[in-house]
């Protein structure tokens, strides 16, 4: 049924066809007629332990689908551990100009330059506090584009301080190439002292709220070695919950003969598999679990989800296949993992 109705919403522009399927999947989870139109997923009955958290299955989605919370309880009826909403800035900002989001069929790809288009943190948290998802739920949290990169700490502070009760974990966003400069806070100097002080933050609200919140930190697919090596040190000295590997990349070596190659952008799904799973492993070479990695880039099957968890994910999250594929993706995952 997915595959029919995916020829339908294809017609549509990517954008137009993404708020309108997340729009239909919210209509039928309150009429309850969620389960006539997708398979039944499988019960996957393997809870696990990562930061702390009891996650009910070991696949999450990733930020970027639901960057408001909007659509939360139906997502989260799909069978899903934990969803990651977000990202999500201090203030509600419209994201780059249009078109800004691109489909690369021939090769189960997605090009994106959103820029965090999203209402805001104070809309996130109504939708976070009136879902009834049972779930984990993780807050993707970044800066507005109005702050300078040299002031970017600011916004994730008003963000963190913002989502810390409502978040079972809060992921600091900091390798989206879509917001000028912002991967930069990826790497030596700047990244020990962003973390040091949300950190020192945590430890602050952690005593006011008595409840402590894991902080994970997402990071870019286009590191090299000695850059892995370097966060690795940097996150493991400031006792990071998680790193979750990866967002999208900034490569079109693999999607080179697309007609939509050189659009700018991230670009997720397919050809990122390999790469994600290499800096994966790079990462579990440093870290030898200190810090639980979550995996995610281009799992478009339960052997690649299972070829991240053998890299040393102790997570895995989907997003671009989950477009291609539909839920029968969540099934095969849950049903073999």
């Amino acid at each position: 049924m997915y595959s029919t109705l995916r020829s339908l919403i294809f017609r549509l522009s990517p954008e137009t066809s993404h708020n309108f399927s997340l729009a239909a999947l919210s209509t039928l989870h309150k009429l309850k007629l969620l389960k006539l139109f997708y398979p039944k997923l499988a019960e996957n009955k393997q809870p696990v332990k990562v930061m702390g958290l009891q996650f009910p299955n070991k696949l999450g989605l990733a930020a970027g689908l639901d960057k408001n919370a909007d659509h939360l309880d139906a997502l989260g009826a799909l069978g899903f551990g934990f969803v990651e909403v977000g990202t999500v800035t201090p203030k509600p900002q419209e994201g780059n100009p249009k078109p800004r989001l691109f489909r690369l069929a021939d090769h189960d790809a997605i090009i994106n330059r959103m820029g965090f288009n999203n209402k805001g943190v104070e809309h996130l948290l109504q939708q976070v506090k009136q879902s009834r998802y049972s779930g984990i739920i993780g807050i993707n949290i970044g800066k507005n584009l109005t702050t300078s990169v040299e002031n970017a700490l600011d916004d994730y502070l008003v963000a963190m301080r913002s989502v810390y009760e409502s978040a079972d974990y809060i992921t600091i966003n900091i390798s989206s190439p879509n917001t000028p400069g912002l991967r930069s806070l990826q790497y030596g100097e700047e990244l020990d002292k962003l973390l040091s002080r949300l950190v020192e933050e945590r430890v602050t609200l952690q005593e006011t709220t008595k409840k402590y919140t894991p902080i994970a930190v997402k990071v870019a697919p286009d590191l090299s070695s000695e850059e892995i090596a370097s966060i690795s040190e940097i996150l493991q000295k400031n006792s990071i919950d998680a790193v979750i590997a990866t967002n999208t990349t900034l490569s079109r070596e693999a999607v080179a003969d697309d007609a939509q190659a050189e659009e700018q952008g991230g670009l997720s799904g397919a050809p990122l598999t390999e790469r994600s799973t290499e800096v994966i492993r790079a990462f579990y070479s440093h870290l030898q679990g200190s810090v639980p990695i979550i995996g995610v880039g281009g799992i478009c099957s339960a052997a690649d989800a299972q070829a991240k968890l053998d890299a040393g994910a102790e997570l895995v999250q989907i997003y671009s296949c989950l477009i291609y594929q539909g839920p029968e993706l969540i099934n095969d995952i849950l049903k073999k993992l």
